[in-house]
């Protein structure tokens, strides 16, 4: 087929185009489009008579989709067509250079408005005449036509697969890896740790700014992983965003979502549903009020500590504003709020009573040999948790920078194919600094370690800290107030059967109010 543009005779630079949608196949030492390089070169060696040469620049788009212009040898061949360096484009077939009605025939503007001819070998027409268009329009519809369904085809597969539970394809996410062959996730254990210890983060911290400030001090980054044209992505550090979109991800859950609709996955859950359900709440409850600690203009000490013994759900703070203009505030479980008052032994409970009840509690820990001995003990678990975290977190680092220093002395000691120096040096920066941070962390690991050898509570330092609790409270806004008690305990539960409080202490806040009294 040769567009309307005319050959005007002497030389006429030829420009070969090829394409290809996939890459599948490209990596082999002549694939189809070597075969499609070659048939427009006999072509072009048929035409030397009339003056054709072939220009030695490859534009090759390996990989690329005909359904949009977004490719960098089309791009490339544009700009050469505008520099005025080529006469003719040649391609193998009409398809390959657009499967679009409407892109085709913007292309075509631009090659009349440089007098550019274009040339399908396998489709010889003319389109000088109306026929010769109308053959043209004709085909450019089919082919638009079978991209479509190519289209269809696809997502109805993708939606077979999904509904089967299997991986099919797209960004991995932190805690799996593709299985080799694809179409399966395998679980990365020590991703799986950092996933699992991100969502207990959560449920601490119990808002996403924090936990984000958190991750990025630990060095903990997303998933990183390298394309199958050896690009890397990701392994950016965590924001609001791709922090709360990993832990609203129900793939952690071994689920797979697709159309808005959940079906069970083939691949192994690595977040169990009690805790999934826990993170899943307290987002849902942060979405209305804008996280536990972001808004407390009532001063509630424990507002996102409590919780309901009997239900296990988190207690609400909230505030009655009666007619004779006293403020009434309380905690009320999620559980009668959502469901119902008879739902729930527990309700509510008077906010001043339960948050003197734990005051009350920690000045008296002093005074209670038992209570306090049971609280140390308490924290000496927290710590040994802790510890065997960071000694995980530790091997799992040490792992890592093994793999690294391997890939770059198999960078080091390979040959590189002409042309490849450039990206080498880049994925030789890319894994120094990967390397130098990951040493950083291992840095931070170890201090934390050592800081918590040394953070071991005495109880004679607590019994002081304790008796000079009374007035260093009583000096401190409802603010300071809270934010102690936000270091000191890490949970209140309260059994409204009963009426019994348990108060659960961190073992670094412990120390934090030795240290702080002694100051």
């Amino acid at each position: 087929m040769t567009t309307s543009a005319k050959i005007d005779s002497g030389a006429i630079r030829c420009a070969i185009y090829t394409r290809k949608s996939t890459d599948e196949g490209l990596e082999q030492e002549f694939n189809t489009l070597d075969a499609q390089r070659e048939s427009a070169e006999a072509y072009i060696a048929s035409q030397r008579h009339e003056g054709w040469t072939c220009l030695p620049d490859r534009y090759d788009d390996g990989g690329f989709s005909g359904g949009n212009l977004e490719r960098p040898a089309l791009k490339r061949l544009m700009a050469d067509i505008e520099a005025g360096g080529i006469d003719c484009v040649v391609v193998y077939k009409v398809d390959r250079l657009s499967r679009s009605l409407l892109d085709f025939s913007r292309l075509m503007e631009i090659f009349d408005r440089h007098g550019v001819s274009f040339v399908s070998v396998t489709q010889q027409f003319n389109t000088t005449h109306s026929m010769g268009r109308l053959t043209l329009n004709i085909l450019l519809s089919f082919a638009q036509f079978e991209r479509e369904i190519i289209a269809e085809r696809t997502k109805d597969k993708m939606w077979a697969a999904r509904r089967k539970g299997k991986w099919v394809g797209g960004m991995p996410v932190l805690g799996y890896d593709v299985a080799e062959g694809g179409g399966r996730l395998e679980v990365n254990e020590d991703e799986a740790a950092r996933v699992r210890a991100i969502f207990q983060l959560y449920l601490e911290l119990e808002s996403l700014l924090p936990s984000a400030q958190e991750l990025e001090r630990r060095g903990w980054n997303n998933k990183r992983w390298v394309t199958r044209k050896g690009k890397e992505r990701g392994g950016k550090p965590f924001n609001k965003s791709t922090l709360f979109r990993l832990l609203t991800n129900p793939i952690y859950t071994g689920k797979v979502v697709f159309q808005g609709t959940t079906y069970e996955g083939e691949h192994e859950a690595i977040v169990d549903m009690e805790t999934w359900k826990r993170v899943q709440a307290i987002l849902r409850r942060n979405r209305l009020n804008g996280g536990t600690l972001v808004r407390n203009k009532y001063g509630a000490l424990l507002k996102g500590l409590i919780f309901c013994t009997p239900c296990g759900t988190g207690m609400t703070h909230s505030c009655a504003n009666k007619k004779n203009g006293k403020s009434y505030r309380y905690y009320v479980c999620q559980t009668a709020q959502q469901r119902g008052w008879a739902k729930c032994p527990t309700k509510s409970v008077n906010a001043y009573d339960i948050e003197n009840a734990v005051v009350q509690h920690i000045k008296g820990l002093g005074t209670n040999p038992a209570v306090l001995s049971t609280t140390l003990t308490k924290a000496t678990e927290q710590a040994e948790v802790r510890l065997h975290e960071l000694e995980m977190e530790r091997k799992a680092a040490e792992r890592e920078l093994k793999r690294l220093h391997a890939q770059v002395r198999k960078l080091l000691g390979g040959k590189l194919p002409a042309g490849a120096s450039e990206i080498a040096t880049d994925r030789l920066a890319d894994l120094q600094e990967r390397i130098r941070t990951t040493e950083q962390r291992m840095t931070a690991i170890q201090e934390e370690i050592i800081v918590l050898g040394k953070t071991t509570v005495k109880e004679n330092d607590l019994t002081q800290a304790l008796a000079d609790f009374d007035e260093v409270w009583n000096s401190l806004s409802s603010k300071e107030q809270a934010k102690i008690i936000h270091i000191l305990v890490e949970r209140v539960g309260f059994d409204g059967r009963d009426q019994s409080v348990t108060v659960t202490f961190r073992s670094e806040g412990l120390k934090q109010l030795c240290q702080r009294t002694a100051a």
